[in-house]
């Protein structure tokens, strides 16, 4: 049952918080809800750390689809992530004020369901069906308490991912059409009979739909727009937790249903992926906004994460599992910080910006951290998953792996800028009268701060979390 409970939880606590009118108990109901899902994922990694937790029982009987859900080591590492996310983002913005609280803390939760689900289900249509509810709730938070230009932001990120899932569910039914029991099953689509057709075609209509998610090269330009024009709290859970949508789908229903169209293409994919890396650091480096630059960092680190993917070879995935925990704590840190500076400042622009370790010294230290981190210094949690990854590139194709690693120079460059337009030099008109951070901002910070230096120094748990998993997609290989 502890499966069917990750679900339960936010939603049916999402579904109260409509009916809740008073602010504080609102915002209070839900970091409630919130740790209590976390307790369950610690008490189910604890109860069962190398083990699957499965749950089975009839859904739609009629066209063969079961309520089908099983937490593997992969699974376990992502719902810990989704877990932990929550309570840190609701605690660090508990002082944002928002229109109809109830409203948008019920969708957050709504949100966090979805996500559940997607991390669990093992029936492709039931898969489906969380993927949409994750996007749903995320459609309304950005149309209703986004920035200025919100209503064509979201509409472009409506298409985007609305094409995708339709691609993604034309798959999933010829997939069922030609399974051998007539179920959804993902051991009965793996294997299912397809021709070098037919896998050759659902693999596009698949991988589109995960690379929207992503984002990879060319399917990027949604992201930068949603993340500049939601409100923080919810691009920290794009960021954070949704992106390891589309890189969980590659690795559990991607490659295992298409594993020859998967090898075919693997150097396309890596190309694209490889040039988004490079494209998106080339153009972090020049941006002037907060949020927009972290937007493009993440397109970096994903690109990577999806060229370690299909290299095909277990020290890239065993780098990737790894990164997808870390790369979600570190940017959600960055987000904290963007989010702290934006609600004291009311500015994002780093030309508006300087001096402010002068008056905020804390939240300068803990920045540097959090920022050194995202780069992958060596003793930060981050530098074993790159190392991993790049090392798979290199086995995979020396070449591939050289131009990929100039994404490491070019994120220390728009880096180091960051830390030094913000902090350094003299204070101006915005920083000059400004504060140090508020508890809640900085004993969330502190906290992520200790994970990623417990993490970069002992990594471990992480790695044996998901080594099964990764020990069985490779012996399927």
């Amino acid at each position: 049952m502890i499966p069917v409970l990750l679900i339960l939880i936010p939603l049916l606590s999402g579904l109260f918080l409509f009916f809740l009118k008073e602010e504080k108990a609102v915002k209070n109901f839900a970091l409630i809800a919130a740790l209590i899902s976390l307790a369950v994922v610690v008490y189910a990694i604890a109860l069962n750390p190398s083990g699957q937790l499965t749950y089975d029982t009839a859904w739609l009987p009629a066209i063969g689809s079961r309520f089908s859900l099983g937490i593997d080591g992969m699974g376990k590492m992502l719902i810990l992530l989704t877990a932990i996310s929550f309570p840190i983002v609701f605690i660090s913005t508990s002082g944002n004020t928002y229109k109809n609280t109830a409203a948008f803390y019920a969708l957050m939760l709504l949100t966090q369901c979805g996500l559940m689900g997607v991390f669990l289900a093992t029936d492709a249509l039931l898969f489906y069906f969380f993927w949409e509810l994750a996007l749903i709730p995320v459609y309304f938070l950005c149309s209703i308490w986004g920035g200025e230009k919100r209503i064509a932001v979201t509409f472009k990120f409506f298409i985007y991912t609305f094409v995708g899932s339709l691609l993604m569910l034309a798959g999933i039914l010829f997939l069922h059409y030609k399974s051998e029991d007539g179920s959804f099953a993902i051991k009965a689509l793996t294997s299912a009979h397809l021709d070098n057709f037919e896998q050759n075609f659902l693999f596009w209509l698949f991988f589109i739909a995960f690379a929207i998610k992503m984002p990879i090269f060319p399917l990027h330009t949604w992201q930068p727009d949603a993340y500049e024009q939601a409100p923080t709290a919810v691009t920290m859970i794009l960021s954070g937790v949704m992106v390891k949508m589309g890189i969980f789908a590659v690795i559990r229903w991607l490659v295992p249903l298409f594993p020859q169209a998967a090898a075919g293409y693997a150097n396309l994919v890596m190309i694209l992926s490889i040039t988004g890396m490079i494209y998106a650091s080339l153009i972090a480096i020049k941006q002037d906004d907060i949020k927009r630059l972290i937007a493009y960092s993440s397109i970096a680190h994903i690109g990577l994460m999806c060229a370690a993917i299909f290299a095909h070879n277990q020290i890239g995935l065993e780098g990737v599992m790894i990164q997808m925990f870390n790369h979600g704590i570190n940017v959600i840190g960055l987000w904290i910080v963007a989010n702290a500076i934006e609600q004291q400042l009311h500015t994002r622009k780093f030309s508006e910006l300087g001096g402010l370790a002068q008056t905020s010294p804390v939240l300068a230290i803990l920045l540097v951290v959090m920022a050194l981190a995202n780069v992958a210094l060596p003793l930060t949690n981050a530098f074993v998953g790159e190392f991993l990854m790049f090392n798979g590139l290199f086995q995979f194709n020396v070449w591939m792996a050289a131009v990929a690693g100039i994404s490491i120079i070019l994120a220390a460059v728009y880096t180091l800028n960051m830390i030094q337009k913000i902090f350094y030099g003299k204070t101006v008109a915005a920083t000059e009268h400004a504060v140090d951070i508020s508890n809640s901002v900085k004993w969330t910070l502190i906290f992520l701060v200790i994970v990623v230096l417990i993490l970069g120094v002992y990594p471990q748990p992480l790695i044996n979390l998901t080594k099964d998993t990764v020990n069985a997609i490779v012996a399927n290989r």
